[in-house]
Formats: C-alpha cells, structure tokens, sequence
C-alpha cells in the first residue's frame, strides 16, 4: 500500500460514513421531530413502527465516523474534540433518552407514555439541533495553536452554528416526511406529503442562506468558490456553477414527485439534497479535515498505522453495508398500528 495516498483514502471513507449517517439516522431523527405533529395517537404509533426495526443499525455509521477519525486522524481527533465537547454531549444524552423512549413507549399507557412521547421528539430535536452546531463550529474555523484547541468553551456557539442547528433540523424533517411517505398509508400519508412540501421549501431557504454566508466568515473558503470579495474568480466558479443548478433541479423534481403522488422518488430527491449541500461543503473544506488549521496529510497517522486500519475497514464495510440493505429488504413495505416492536 505504499503507492497508495493513504490519508486522502481515509478522509474519502470518513465523508462516505458521514454521509451515511446522514442518510440513514436523518430520517429517523427527522420522525422523531415531527412525532408530536400527527394528528391521531394511532399515526404516532405508525411513525415509530416505520423506524423501530432500523433506527439503532442507523447509528452505526456514527460510531465508524467518530472511530475512524480517532484511529485514522488523532491529530484532528484532538484538535477538534475539546472545542465541540458541550455539543456532543447534548447529542449524546438527547440519543439516549431517545433510545429508552423506543423501549419504554411501547410498554406504557396513560400519562407515562405521553412522558415517552416527549422524550422521543425532544431527544430527536436536541441531537439534530446539538450536530447542526458541530457543523456550524466545523465550518466556521476552529481556533488552533500548534495543532491545539487555543479556543474557548462557547466557539461553538454563533450566529452561524445557530442556524446551521436549525437548517438541519429542517433538512431531517424533511428526509423524515419523504420517509413517512414510502411507509405509511391514509390521512398519514397525506399529512406527510403536505410536511414534505413545507419542510422542502424551508430548506431551499436555509441552503441559500448558508451558502452565501459560509464564504463571508470564512477567506479560504470563499476563494474556493471564487468568491474572495470584492472579486470574482470566474475560472474556480464556474466549473462549481453545476452544484447549486443540481440543487435547483434537485428540489423541483421533489415537489414534483410529492404532488404527483410517487412513493419513493421524494425520498431519493431529498438524499440528492443533502448530497449536493455535502458536496459544497466539501468543496469549501478541502484539503482541510480541521478547518482552517489542520489538512487531510497533516492530521493523519502513521501510515503502517492506516495501512492496517484499511484492511480492516475493507473487511468490516460490505459486512455493514450487506447487513444494512438486507434489514432494509425484510422490513420493506407500509407499516401498521399494530405492527409489534421487539
């Protein structure tokens, strides 16, 4: 493996596992938020149904990113760690207590399982809310000083992270509606064409908002769009031109979809999204895995060290991603109330 630019392999695997992540828990996450929305406690139990089966498989992929960041990048691992500690914890403990909702609910009635109810969508918020203001922090720059945290407690906490909190939450509602919409049937499946079509239009807004922000705090990453003020670099934007056309055409043939009445189709246009919203971001990072101090080379181990971590993702990746499509195969189809959790 010598031949091989170990580092950027890695940083490649990391980005899929994110947007995996992404892809998979956003949409559980994003029932969770709209749980207390639905008009009937019967359509409640249908939205849980439709996510208990995978929800915790779904976490998976947040384990290989944040273990694979400490294994394949310490450096960045360290970096970062300390100046996102507060939100990590509200996202952890917000996981928590939506996990024990998905045991408890079902075995209660009365006022304890309106508690659970809560505990559901307020775990589903905070976690959503809590990796919004990661990302914001991630976006914005981390404050480094020999490849140190030189920041304080609350760099986190920014008019910017503010919103990109709530941009996803948004976006989860969004691939959670479009979700509800492949899984359920009747006046639950009309209310979650009407969510899919607000929550898309929210966010359009919130991606135009950071996407013009995210180059005014940050120098390096306007020059990557071209965009360093008052100048135009037109030979590095218009080869990026395509992204926010995509992001266009993207959300066109959601709303589409949905007022047509397909079943899977807003579901796939609301992944490819958060895709391109990914892929911008990307763009506006690169080559930095801790923007803007330490790069993808900078903060990777040793290579022996990566070389054998590789043969061991290599092995674990199609086992993970063979289970996942095969938990997706045997709970496919619409869901019921009385469908049993176990």
């Amino acid at each position: 493996m010598a031949s091989l630019d170990l580092p950027m392999i890695w940083a490649g695997l990391l980005a899929l596992a994110v947007f995996m992540y992404v892809l998979l828990d956003g949409f559980d996450l994003g029932v969770g938020i709209l749980f207390p929305f639905a008009a009937r406690d019967q359509d409640r139990d249908d939205m849980m149904n439709s996510v208990a089966p995978v929800w915790d498989g779904n976490e998976t992929w947040l384990i290989l990113g944040g273990g694979g960041l400490f294994a394949a990048f310490p450096k960045a691992y360290a970096a970062f760690m300390p100046a996102v500690y507060m939100p990590i914890g509200f996202m952890l403990t917000a996981l928590i207590f939506r996990g024990v909702a998905f045991e408890f609910r079902f075995k209660a009635s009365g006022s304890a399982r309106r508690i659970w109810d809560q505990a559901f969508h307020w775990g589903s918020v905070v976690a959503t809310f809590s990796q919004g203001l990661i990302l914001g922090a991630l976006v914005q720059g981390i404050s480094l000083e020999d490849g140190r945290f030189s920041g304080g407690m609350f760099d986190w906490l920014t008019p910017f992270s503010f919103v990109t909190g709530c941009a996803l939450v948004w976006g989860y509602a969004l691939l959670g509606s479009t979700w509800l919409i492949i899984k359920t049937e009747g006046e639950l499946l009309a209310w979650s064409r009407i969510t899919a079509l607000v929550s898309a239009v929210v966010v359009l807004l919130m991606i135009a908002v950071v996407s013009f922000w995210m180059p005014a705090i940050d120098v390096l990453a306007a020059e990557r769009w071209g965009l360093r003020y008052p100048h135009i670099d037109w030979s590095r934007l218009l080869p990026l031109t395509p992204i926010p056309l995509l992001v266009g055409v993207a959300f066109w043939q959601l709303v589409r979809s949905v007022r047509r009445g397909h079943t899977y189709m807003p579901y796939l246009f609301s992944v490819a999204l958060f895709l391109l919203g990914y892929v911008g971001l990307l763009v506006g990072i690169f080559p930095y895995i801790v923007p803007y101090g330490l790069t993808i080379h900078e903060a990777a181990a040793a290579p022996n060290s990566q070389a054998l971590l590789l043969v061991g993702a290599l092995v674990m990746l199609p086992l993970i991603l063979g289970y996942t499509a095969y938990v997706y195969w045997v709970f496919r189809g619409k869901v019921s109330a009385d469908a049993s959790y176990h």
